[in-house]
Protein backbone atom coordinates (compact mmCIF):
# COMPACT_ATOMS: atom_id res chain seq x y z
CA UNK A 1 0.00 0.00 0.00
CA UNK A 2 1.37 3.57 -1.14
CA UNK A 3 0.03 5.95 1.25
CA UNK A 4 0.60 9.92 0.62
CA UNK A 5 0.71 12.32 3.88
CA UNK A 6 0.00 15.86 4.01
CA UNK A 7 2.57 16.88 6.24
CA UNK A 8 6.44 15.80 7.26
CA UNK A 9 7.02 17.98 10.45
CA UNK A 10 4.30 18.00 12.89
CA UNK A 11 3.81 15.37 15.40
CA UNK A 12 1.71 12.77 13.65
CA UNK A 13 3.25 12.98 10.91
CA UNK A 14 6.83 12.29 12.40
CA UNK A 15 5.32 9.42 13.59
CA UNK A 16 3.70 8.28 10.54
CA UNK A 17 7.07 8.51 8.83
CA UNK A 18 8.89 6.29 11.38
CA UNK A 19 6.10 4.09 11.27
CA UNK A 20 5.92 3.02 7.53
CA UNK A 21 7.09 3.47 4.28
CA UNK A 22 4.92 6.90 3.05
CA UNK A 23 5.75 9.93 1.03
CA UNK A 24 5.54 12.75 3.10
CA UNK A 25 5.05 16.25 1.81
CA UNK A 26 6.10 19.27 3.70
CA UNK A 27 4.80 22.99 3.59
CA UNK A 28 7.57 23.76 0.82
CA UNK A 29 6.08 20.28 -1.32
CA UNK A 30 2.07 21.42 -0.54
CA UNK A 31 1.43 24.40 0.97
CA UNK A 32 -2.26 23.91 2.34
CA UNK A 33 -2.98 27.53 1.76
CA UNK A 34 -3.05 26.65 -1.46
CA UNK A 35 -6.36 24.43 -1.60
CA UNK A 36 -6.31 23.85 -5.83
CA UNK A 37 -2.41 23.17 -5.69
CA UNK A 38 -3.03 20.12 -2.62
CA UNK A 39 -5.80 18.87 -4.92
CA UNK A 40 -3.44 19.01 -7.74
CA UNK A 41 -1.21 16.66 -6.18
CA UNK A 42 -3.93 14.40 -4.96
CA UNK A 43 -5.25 14.23 -8.97
CA UNK A 44 -1.40 12.82 -10.20
CA UNK A 45 -0.31 10.75 -7.48
CA UNK A 46 0.36 7.12 -7.65
CA UNK A 47 -0.73 6.48 -3.62
CA UNK A 48 -3.30 4.23 -2.50
CA UNK A 49 -4.72 6.55 0.19
CA UNK A 50 -4.13 10.08 1.49
CA UNK A 51 -3.96 11.10 5.30
CA UNK A 52 -4.06 14.37 6.37
CA UNK A 53 -2.35 14.69 8.90
CA UNK A 54 -1.52 19.03 8.54
CA UNK A 55 -3.38 21.81 9.88
CA UNK A 56 -3.25 24.97 11.65
CA UNK A 57 -3.11 24.19 14.97
CA UNK A 58 -2.89 27.31 16.58
CA UNK A 59 -5.73 27.82 18.74
CA UNK A 60 -4.83 30.98 20.38
CA UNK A 61 -3.80 32.26 17.09
CA UNK A 62 -6.88 31.35 15.17
CA UNK A 63 -8.92 33.97 16.90
CA UNK A 64 -7.00 36.68 15.27
CA UNK A 65 -6.75 35.42 12.33
CA UNK A 66 -9.64 32.57 11.63
CA UNK A 67 -9.52 33.49 7.67
CA UNK A 68 -6.11 31.69 7.35
CA UNK A 69 -7.19 29.31 9.96
CA UNK A 70 -9.84 28.13 7.93
CA UNK A 71 -8.49 28.20 4.68
CA UNK A 72 -5.83 25.46 6.34
CA UNK A 73 -8.34 23.85 8.45
CA UNK A 74 -11.13 23.63 5.66
CA UNK A 75 -10.90 25.08 2.34
CA UNK A 76 -7.95 22.46 1.85
CA UNK A 77 -9.17 19.48 3.33
CA UNK A 78 -12.35 19.63 1.21
CA UNK A 79 -10.44 20.65 -2.03
CA UNK A 80 -8.39 17.35 -1.18
CA UNK A 81 -11.11 15.17 -0.65
CA UNK A 82 -12.69 15.77 -3.75
CA UNK A 83 -9.46 14.96 -5.91
CA UNK A 84 -9.39 11.66 -3.64
CA UNK A 85 -12.96 11.00 -4.17
CA UNK A 86 -12.61 11.34 -7.81
CA UNK A 87 -10.24 8.61 -7.71
CA UNK A 88 -12.10 6.59 -5.12
CA UNK A 89 -9.27 6.91 -2.76
CA UNK A 90 -9.69 7.05 0.72
CA UNK A 91 -9.25 10.09 2.75
CA UNK A 92 -8.29 10.19 6.10
CA UNK A 93 -8.26 13.33 8.28
CA UNK A 94 -7.56 14.16 11.56
CA UNK A 95 -9.67 16.72 13.53
CA UNK A 96 -10.06 17.84 17.17
CA UNK A 97 -12.39 17.35 20.67
CA UNK A 98 -12.45 20.81 19.76
CA UNK A 99 -15.55 20.73 17.67
CA UNK A 100 -17.50 19.93 20.73
CA UNK A 101 -18.68 22.63 23.53
CA UNK A 102 -16.96 20.76 26.49
CA UNK A 103 -20.36 21.02 28.48
CA UNK A 104 -21.11 17.93 30.55
CA UNK A 105 -18.78 15.04 31.97
CA UNK A 106 -19.92 11.97 29.42
CA UNK A 107 -17.58 11.33 26.83
CA UNK A 108 -18.75 12.98 23.50
CA UNK A 109 -20.31 10.24 21.29
CA UNK A 110 -19.25 10.57 17.13
CA UNK A 111 -22.56 11.59 16.56
CA UNK A 112 -23.12 14.09 19.33
CA UNK A 113 -24.07 17.86 17.96
CA UNK A 114 -20.86 19.76 17.44
CA UNK A 115 -20.68 23.61 19.18
CA UNK A 116 -17.24 24.58 19.22
CA UNK A 117 -16.08 27.56 21.28
CA UNK A 118 -13.92 29.56 19.11
CA UNK A 119 -12.32 30.11 15.60
CA UNK A 120 -9.67 26.88 15.70
CA UNK A 121 -12.72 24.45 16.64
CA UNK A 122 -15.23 26.34 14.15
CA UNK A 123 -12.61 25.71 10.72
CA UNK A 124 -11.82 22.37 11.93
CA UNK A 125 -15.69 21.98 12.18
CA UNK A 126 -16.06 22.90 8.78
CA UNK A 127 -12.98 21.30 7.57
CA UNK A 128 -15.21 17.66 8.46
CA UNK A 129 -18.15 19.17 6.98
CA UNK A 130 -16.06 19.99 3.64
CA UNK A 131 -14.70 16.10 3.34
CA UNK A 132 -17.83 14.78 4.22
CA UNK A 133 -19.59 16.85 1.47
CA UNK A 134 -16.78 15.38 -0.91
CA UNK A 135 -19.00 11.95 -0.91
CA UNK A 136 -15.96 9.56 -1.13
CA UNK A 137 -14.42 7.13 1.16
CA UNK A 138 -13.16 9.01 4.05
CA UNK A 139 -12.38 8.02 7.43
CA UNK A 140 -12.33 11.73 10.00
CA UNK A 141 -10.77 10.67 13.12
CA UNK A 142 -11.00 12.73 16.22
CA UNK A 143 -8.15 13.08 18.66
CA UNK A 144 -7.10 14.79 21.94
CA UNK A 145 -4.67 16.65 23.68
CA UNK A 146 -1.19 15.40 21.48
CA UNK A 147 1.89 14.15 22.61
CA UNK A 148 5.01 12.93 21.98
CA UNK A 149 8.84 13.63 21.65
CA UNK A 150 9.12 16.73 18.75
CA UNK A 151 7.14 19.64 18.26
CA UNK A 152 5.46 21.99 20.99
CA UNK A 153 3.06 20.21 23.50
CA UNK A 154 2.05 19.86 26.83
CA UNK A 155 4.48 17.14 27.91
CA UNK A 156 7.71 19.26 27.15
CA UNK A 157 6.38 22.48 28.11
CA UNK A 158 5.62 20.32 32.05
CA UNK A 159 9.36 19.15 31.61
CA UNK A 160 10.90 22.48 30.88
CA UNK A 161 9.12 23.86 33.44
CA UNK A 162 9.38 21.76 36.05
CA UNK A 163 13.00 22.33 35.76
CA UNK A 164 12.72 26.05 36.29
CA UNK A 165 9.95 25.85 39.37
CA UNK A 166 9.70 23.82 42.29
CA UNK A 167 6.24 24.38 42.25
CA UNK A 168 3.44 25.01 39.50
CA UNK A 169 -0.31 25.78 39.48
CA UNK A 170 -2.17 23.11 36.69
CA UNK A 171 -5.60 23.53 35.04
CA UNK A 172 -7.95 20.85 36.99
CA UNK A 173 -11.21 21.23 35.35
CA UNK A 174 -10.33 20.26 31.68
CA UNK A 175 -10.71 16.77 31.72
CA UNK A 176 -9.78 14.54 28.34
CA UNK A 177 -7.54 11.95 27.10
CA UNK A 178 -3.95 12.79 26.41
CA UNK A 179 -3.08 10.94 23.37
CA UNK A 180 0.42 9.74 22.14
CA UNK A 181 0.86 10.87 18.53
CA UNK A 182 2.46 7.25 18.20
CA UNK A 183 -0.48 5.87 18.87
CA UNK A 184 -2.60 8.41 16.84
CA UNK A 185 0.09 7.51 13.48
CA UNK A 186 -0.51 3.96 14.16
CA UNK A 187 -4.47 3.96 14.62
CA UNK A 188 -4.29 6.10 11.27
CA UNK A 189 -1.99 3.39 9.34
CA UNK A 190 -4.37 0.21 10.70
CA UNK A 191 -7.48 2.12 8.83
CA UNK A 192 -5.43 3.09 5.58
CA UNK A 193 -5.23 -0.60 5.67
CA UNK A 194 -8.64 -1.44 6.37
CA UNK A 195 -9.63 0.97 3.25
CA UNK A 196 -6.90 -0.89 0.86
CA UNK A 197 -8.53 -4.37 2.07
CA UNK A 198 -11.48 -3.16 0.40
CA UNK A 199 -13.45 -2.37 3.67
CA UNK A 200 -15.35 0.52 3.11
CA UNK A 201 -15.48 1.67 6.94
CA UNK A 202 -16.53 5.82 5.67
CA UNK A 203 -16.96 7.57 8.93
CA UNK A 204 -16.14 9.96 11.89
CA UNK A 205 -14.63 8.04 14.90
CA UNK A 206 -13.02 9.43 17.94
CA UNK A 207 -9.63 8.21 19.18
CA UNK A 208 -7.95 9.07 22.34
CA UNK A 209 -6.00 8.21 25.46
CA UNK A 210 -7.09 6.20 28.67
CA UNK A 211 -8.13 7.06 31.32
CA UNK A 212 -8.93 10.53 31.38
CA UNK A 213 -7.50 12.69 33.23
CA UNK A 214 -7.15 16.39 33.74
CA UNK A 215 -4.32 18.73 32.99
CA UNK A 216 -2.74 18.55 36.32
CA UNK A 217 -3.18 15.19 37.03
CA UNK A 218 -1.50 14.67 33.59
CA UNK A 219 1.46 16.90 34.80
CA UNK A 220 1.78 14.84 38.00
CA UNK A 221 2.30 11.60 36.14
CA UNK A 222 5.30 13.04 33.94
CA UNK A 223 6.89 14.47 36.93
CA UNK A 224 6.46 11.11 38.61
CA UNK A 225 7.93 9.10 35.67
CA UNK A 226 11.00 11.61 35.00
CA UNK A 227 11.39 11.58 38.67
CA UNK A 228 10.97 14.85 39.58
CA UNK A 229 9.74 16.70 42.71
CA UNK A 230 7.88 19.58 41.64
CA UNK A 231 4.39 20.46 43.04
CA UNK A 232 1.53 20.54 41.62
CA UNK A 233 -1.54 22.42 42.55
CA UNK A 234 -4.98 22.50 40.97
CA UNK A 235 -6.54 25.69 39.79
CA UNK A 236 -9.90 26.37 37.64
CA UNK A 237 -9.72 27.56 34.18
CA UNK A 238 -10.90 30.77 35.15
CA UNK A 239 -7.49 31.28 36.79
CA UNK A 240 -5.63 30.97 33.71
CA UNK A 241 -7.22 33.22 30.95
CA UNK A 242 -6.40 32.35 27.11
CA UNK A 243 -7.58 34.35 24.13
CA UNK A 244 -9.61 31.04 22.83
CA UNK A 245 -12.13 29.17 25.08
CA UNK A 246 -10.89 25.35 26.09
CA UNK A 247 -13.46 23.02 26.44
CA UNK A 248 -13.81 21.57 30.15
CA UNK A 249 -14.77 18.45 28.77
CA UNK A 250 -13.04 16.50 26.11
CA UNK A 251 -13.92 13.02 27.17
CA UNK A 252 -14.21 11.31 23.61
CA UNK A 253 -16.41 7.87 23.13
CA UNK A 254 -13.86 5.61 21.34
CA UNK A 255 -16.71 2.77 20.86
CA UNK A 256 -17.27 3.19 16.87
CA UNK A 257 -13.96 2.85 16.71
CA UNK A 258 -12.64 -0.26 18.41
CA UNK A 259 -15.74 -1.96 16.75
CA UNK A 260 -14.88 -0.58 13.00
CA UNK A 261 -10.90 -1.33 13.34
CA UNK A 262 -10.15 -3.10 16.48
CA UNK A 263 -8.49 -0.22 18.07
CA UNK A 264 -8.48 0.03 21.75
CA UNK A 265 -7.63 3.20 23.61
CA UNK A 266 -3.98 2.89 24.23
CA UNK A 267 -2.73 3.40 27.99
CA UNK A 268 -1.29 7.02 27.78
CA UNK A 269 1.02 6.57 30.39
CA UNK A 270 2.93 3.89 28.77
CA UNK A 271 3.14 5.85 25.62
CA UNK A 272 4.12 8.73 28.17
CA UNK A 273 7.08 6.37 29.48
CA UNK A 274 8.65 5.83 25.71
CA UNK A 275 8.11 9.46 24.84
CA UNK A 276 9.91 10.16 28.51
CA UNK A 277 12.96 7.68 27.35
CA UNK A 278 13.30 9.51 23.86
CA UNK A 279 13.61 12.59 25.84
CA UNK A 280 16.47 11.45 27.55
CA UNK A 281 14.45 11.84 31.05
CA UNK A 282 14.12 8.36 32.43
CA UNK A 283 16.66 5.43 31.65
Amino acid sequence: MKLLVFGKSGQVATELRRQADVVALSRADADLTDPDACAAIIAATEADAIINAAAYTGVDAAEADEAAAHTVNAEAPGAMAEAAAKRDLPFLHISTDYVFDGGGTEPWPVDAPTAPLGAYGRTKRAGEEAVRNAGGRHAILRTSWVFSAHGNNFVKTMLRLGKERDALTIVADQIGGPTAAADIAHALLQMAEAFHSGHDKTGTYHFAGAPDASWANFAREIFAQAGMSTAVTDIPTTQFPTPAERPKNSRLDCTTTEIAFGLKRPDWRQSLGTVLKELGEVA
